[in-house]
């Protein structure tokens, strides 16, 4: 007996493997609800893409009748195109613009989603407090987020403080050495603990500065060529 009453406790503590009906949508409710469903869902894009292919999927597969079965054919195509370019052109390409927003959160190896003008105006406030250290650090990556929000230089995942230089060099020729200075100054407050100073820190805002007015080289030559 003392065995019996075990099992059938046992079987009474063990939740129902068919549930009824408002059990099982309570469950499906739990189910769908996690993060890994949302994400799985077809974009605006990727919906207005499969309507299209449907479309053009049963044009094929219907008989046009008449003389003009073949030509509605060819312009109903060219159709299709037209809207695919419209739909890229509005929309993008949203997993490729998802994955460009991550890049832009990280800035030299560490997270950072503040804007030019945040990093800024809270370098200006660490400066303002002479906590100099910190505020070298951030107006030199005020400086790269400015220049990558205005597409003058990319600054791809992992790279260097000193390759972010190189490259802004080359687009604000006038300005690559006073870049590298700025680079090494960020580079030995941050990596090597070497303390910042008032000075320091206005070189790297001096830099920023001229920058910010530049033109990258580019335009410069375009507009010379004009």
């Amino acid at each position: 007996m003392g065995l019996t009453g075990s099992i059938v406790r046992l079987a009474d503590s063990v939740p129902p493997l068919t549930p009824d009906g408002d059990e099982a949508r309570r469950w499906a409710e739990e189910e769908l609800s996690k993060p890994v469903y949302a994400e799985a869902q077809p974009t605006l894009f990727d919906r207005i893409a499969r309507a299209i292919a449907d479309f053009v999927e049963r044009l094929f597969a219907t008989q046009l009748d008449g003389p003009w079965g073949s030509a509605a054919a060819i312009i109903a195509v060219l159709v299709v195109v037209v809207l695919l370019v419209a739909a890229f052109l509005v929309w993008g390409r949203p997993r490729a613009t998802s994955r460009s927003r991550a890049a832009v959160a990280e800035l030299f190896g560490e997270p950072e989603s503040r804007s030019a003008a945040e990093l800024r105006a809270d370098a200006e406030s660490r400066a303002a407090r002479k906590e100099w250290d910190a505020a070298v650090v951030l107006r030199f990556r005020a400086l790269a987020r400015g220049l990558v929000e205005r597409g003058a230089v990319e600054n791809p995942p992992g790279a260097t403080v000193h390759a972010f230089a190189r490259s802004a060099g080359r687009v604000f020729p006038a300005s690559a050495e006073a870049l590298e200075d700025a680079a090494a100054g960020f580079d030995d407050v941050r990596y090597l603990r070497r303390p910042g100073n008032e000075e320091l820190y206005r070189r790297v805002a001096a830099v920023d500065e001229v920058v910010a007015r530049s033109r990258p080289r580019d335009l410069e030559q375009l507009g010379a060529g004009r």
